[in-house]
């Protein structure tokens, strides 16, 4: 029995694939020397990520792409405190790729808090998976989730 379990992944593997995907293709693309997409293919490409991952990867990494100028916005104006332009470059990945999913992806609003305070757990500290349930608790909150009263974003 043991042995089933530890050959089934659990439901959720593919969504904590992908939100680590695109965690590490905002990351490097921090650096600058190629675009967040195009990482994201090349880790797709390695790593043979299945269909789910490589779906939701690819709707955060746009969604950062596209809504960065909102999602830094929405940093700074709950967390003033951390300008997002002096965060360790992790941790700007972390804020960046956790509130674009909350604001831009189908993913239900608890679900999207834990994974992402997990990653920062695992990725940077607690002072970031602090930082990360504290901001998107409080877009959460603040109905800034609107995504589910109108649809998700085209």
């Amino acid at each position: 029995m043991a042995e089933r379990a530890a050959d089934s992944p659990p439901a959720h593997a593919a969504e904590r694939e992908a939100r680590r995907l695109a965690l590490g293709a905002v990351f490097e693309a921090d650096f600058g020397q190629r675009t967040a997409r195009r990482v994201l293919e090349r880790r797709l490409a390695e790593e043979g990520a299945g269909g789910g991952a490589a779906e939701l990867g690819a709707q955060i990494v746009e969604a950062v792409i596209a809504e960065r100028a909102e999602i830094d916005a929405r940093i700074e104006q709950i967390a003033p405190q951390y300008p997002v332009v002096q965060l360790a470059r992790i941790d700007r990945a972390l804020l960046r790729c956790a509130v674009a999913e909350l604001l831009h992806c189908a993913t239900p609003t608890r679900v999207v808090i834990a994974e992402w305070v997990e990653l920062a757990r695992t990725y940077s500290g607690e002072p970031t998976r602090r930082l990360i349930n504290g901001v998107l608790g409080r877009i959460a909150n603040e109905g800034g989730d609107s995504r589910r009263a109108r649809g998700s974003k085209p």
